[in-house]
């Protein structure tokens, strides 16, 4: 997510891990429309078009509706299904799980712990340590490299 959308976004926080509750309105006005696309209405992006397929950058995966810490990037990993694949998240409360029958299919959808939106599905084939494949679409994600925020943690405690 970009800076511009960032700040017209009132609950994209960090910080803030209280829940989020917004009207279908209200988050078609603050979110870009491919993300609101996927995260309020369940879309899917296309495979390999997410800049974060293919990313080897080490640092934090967060939500880019609402900020929450979602995935560390040492839990990411190539799984070749063209979206970015991580087998853990950052916390047990960072991602909601539900049935997902769509399709004809039978999957588990996964959702942001603090806004609900949609991230992707996760499966039973990843690697271990957990054997999970968290396939999320990367329109969905927002990623701090390590450093920069190393910096500005510094840059905090100066102050």
């Amino acid at each position: 997510m970009n800076e511009v959308n960032k700040k017209n976004n009132p609950v994209y926080s960090r910080d803030d891990t209280g829940k989020v509750v917004l009207d279908d309105k209200e988050w078609k006005n603050i979110l870009a429309p491919e993300v609101y696309r996927v995260a309020r209405q369940k879309g899917t992006e296309s495979p390999w078009t997410s800049k974060y397929e293919s990313s080897n950058e080490i640092g934090t995966y967060y939500c880019a509706v609402c900020g929450n810490p979602l995935f560390k990037s040492d839990t990411k990993f190539e799984s070749g299904c063209g979206w970015p694949s991580f087998y853990e998240p950052i916390s047990k409360s960072s991602i909601i799980y539900t049935p997902d029958n769509t399709h004809g299919m039978q999957r588990t959808e996964v959702m942001c712990g603090r806004c609900k939106s949609h991230l992707g599905h996760v499966f039973n084939d990843g690697p271990q340590p957990t054997g999970l494949r968290y396939c999320i679409n990367g329109v969905v994600l927002d990623f701090e490299k390590a450093k920069q925020a190393e910096e500005k943690y510094n840059s905090e405690q100066i102050s």
